[in-house]
This record gives structure tokens, sequence and C-alpha cells, in this order.
């Protein structure tokens, strides 16, 4: 299979959409009839036909088992051939990377995980590539039929795939680096590669891969410092790439009471400011497990720590995550009101403090956002936790892949 450059947030063509219309449904329905492919797609038979027998001369569809008949010839049914291509995406996390080798089913062949190196973005970029070099290499499949690559990472990033900026949580510089890091990855593993903000690729993995087809307009809440936008079933990028991201200069920050409610999370605190509230009550003398945890170093209190003081029932973690809730649904609040979407998804981490973050933050959107949109929307945790930005590049790659069938 060979697949020309990935272009990301093209126009598509009038065959793209229907090839990537056709070939979703076969993934998601298969085996299934080419009479019901018409029905899902609103396509007509022959068109349907067409399109179905290009790809089974390609080797992407096979047809497989025959349908039930209420009379006559029985149906030939047709699927997607797993091993027509293979996909690998990468995803950087608030603690973690994760890497994930899938079939075009999207069926999970192999994942790695590891702990991220510390906040230095060149690091971070050496480590993602050397993460998917590791996964290609351990896989036993024909590795000449790996495809396409997915990388999702922080950062505002336009159309053309190049990052406008790194935010501080990866780096002090203010640098365009999202096209090296797409041509470090393609030098080094020769695999057309597309680079995607976090978010974005969350949200539309979950999506693609998770929720009920009905879903259309959904926003994915990647820690307390961005969101993935999808209005339409379309990711929503805003003029030039910048939608989603709820990080305030706080450069600019005083002491008028309105900004710092805007600013109340920091600029890029992924932990919606869980440690520093904890080490704060700590330091005021308030007992917790999390100082046993540290071994009375607070400098060394993580988010790892305040998960597990929340699991061993320990106040401070828990008023910690409370706060938090509080605070991240203040800002959520505000989006359902702006953007009314039919589910708010939990991500990026922080959805492992549970039920203690994920109720504070629905009391606090019930309470500030305006009933209409408050009591329609579904707030709920991440489906694919650590795996969501990995595995929603990969979604990513295979709409480019079927599109381009």
């Amino acid at each position: 299979m060979i697949i020309k450059q990935m272009l990301k947030d093209r126009t598509l063509t009038d065959k793209e959409r229907k090839n990537l219309g056709i070939l979703e449904v076969i993934r998601k329905n298969g085996p299934i009839s080419r009479t019901d492919i018409s029905k899902l797609t609103e396509l007509n038979i022959v068109t349907v036909s067409n399109y179905v027998s290009h790809y089974i001369k390609k080797g992407l569809v096979i047809e497989g088992e025959l349908d039930e008949s209420t009379g006559g010839r029985k149906p030939v049914l047709v699927e997607l051939n797993p091993k027509a291509g293979y996909i690998v995406g990468v995803g950087l996390n608030m603690m973690s990377i994760v890497a994930v080798l899938v079939d075009l089913e999207i069926n999970v062949i192999s994942e790695i995980k590891r702990e991220r190196a510390p906040e230095n973005s060149e690091k971070v970029v050496l480590q993602m590539v050397d993460l998917a070099a590791e996964i290609i290499e351990k896989a036993e499949i024909d590795k000449s039929k790996i495809v396409g690559l997915g990388v999702g990472i922080p950062g505002i990033i336009d159309e053309r795939g190049r990052t406008i900026r790194w935010p501080q949580s990866l780096g002090d510089k203010d640098i365009s680096v999202c096209s090296s890091i797409k041509d470090t990855f393609e030098k080094r593993l020769n695999i057309p590669t597309i680079v995607e903000n976090d978010a974005n690729a969350a949200v539309l993995g979950e999506k693609w891969l998770g929720l009920d087809r009905d879903v259309r307009n959904m926003v994915y809440m990647f820690s307390g410092v961005g969101c993935g936008i999808l209005i339409n079933e379309e990711i929503y990028r805003g003029a030039n790439g910048a939608a989603g991201e709820l990080g305030i200069n706080s450069a600019h920050a005083t002491k008028d009471y309105s900004f710092k409610i805007a600013t109340q999370l920091g600029r890029w605190e992924m932990d919606i400011g869980m440690v520093r509230h904890a080490r704060e009550r700590i330091e005021k003398g308030e007992p917790s497990v999390l100082k046993d945890l540290v071994k009375g170093d607070l400098a060394k209190l993580t988010f790892r720590e305040i998960v597990k003081g929340i699991k061993e029932k320990d106040a401070v973690a828990i008023k910690a995550a409370e706060q938090a809730g509080q605070d991240l649904g203040k800002k959520i609040a505000f989006i359902v009101n702006l953007l009314n979407p039919e589910v708010v998804v939990i991500g990026g981490g922080i959805e492992d403090c549970g039920a203690v973050l994920l109720d504070s933050i629905k009391n606090t959107v019930k309470e500030w956002a305006v009933e209409e949109a408050s009591t329609q929307v579904k707030i709920i945790p991440s489906a694919f936790g650590e795996n969501a930005v990995a595995l929603g590049v990969v979604g990513i790659v295979a709409r480019e892949i079927f599109a381009q069938a």
C-alpha cells in the first residue's frame, strides 16, 4: 500500500470523502454486505459496489462469509483486511510516553509505555522517536507494511503541521519545532508522519474509536491547559491553530480578582494545581500520607503521589483533587456555555483521580453553566486513559489512509 504525503485538515475531494465514509463503515461494522454499506453511507449500491471492488483489488478489503438471506442469492460480506497495513502512534502524556502499533482495524498489536524525560523538549522528542523505533523493531509483522506514523504532542500547530510554540511544560523556549519533529521521525524511520496537538488527537480518538456515532459535538479536556474541540465531527482549530489553548499568559497577572479567576490554574499546570495545593496544606501542618510517600521531601511530591493518596483516602490528596475539580469545572462551565457540547471528556492523566475529581467537576459545571447546556452535557472520563493521544493520532493517520485508498 503506497500512501502519499500525509496532509491533515486538507479539503477532501468527493472521491476521498466517499472512500473515508465507506471504509469507516466497513471498519466499524464489518463483516457487512454491500447493501448495508449503501444504507449506512446513503450512497447508491452501484457506487458502493464499484468502490468495494477497487478496495478488494488493492487488498484493502477482503470478502468473507455469506450473509443470511430471506430468499434468493445470499449476499457476500466484506471486511477490512487488517494485515493490509499497520500504523504506529506515539503520544506524550503528563507523566509518560506511549507508543502503540495497530492494524487497519485499529486492533492494538503491541504497546510500550515509558516515563517521560524531564521537561526538556529535545530530550522528550528524541525519547518519542526512540520509543517508536523500539516498537517497530520488536513487532512481529511485515515491517514494510507500516504505512503511517502519528505523533501527538502539546503545542499550537498550524494547518501545515508546524508548531508555532511549545508550551512551557516542554521547555522554556518559544520556537517553531514541529516541522523538525516531523523530519526527525521521517528521516529516522522512513515512514510518512503526521504531527498533531495532543488534545486534538485525543478528542478525535475518543470520538472515532469509542463514543456513539451520533455524538457530533464534544470537547476533550487535556488536564487543565488545553482542550480538543469537535464541532460537527471535525476538529475546530480557529484562525491559526490556537483554538483550545486554555493557559493564560500569567506574565500579565495582577492582583485583580477577575484576572486571578482567569489564571487560577497557572499557565501550564498539567495537574490542575493539585501538587501545589497539597504541598501548601502539608506545609501548614495538615497530616498526610503524601509526606510519607516522598519521605518528607515535599519537593519530590508529584501527581503520582496525589493519585496514590486518593486511593488511600488521604484527606489532603482528596481536598487537592476536589479543589482542582472546582477550578477546572469553572473553565469547563464557560466552554459548555460557549459551545454547548454533547460530551466533555476528562483526560490527559487527571482522570486517574477518579470520582473525587469527576464529581467535583460535575457539581461545579452544574452550578456555573446555564441550565439548558449543563443539564444536557455528559461529563465522562477518557475511555482510553494514557493511550488516548497515541490512539488518537493513529485514528488521524487511518483516516488519511482511507481517504487516499
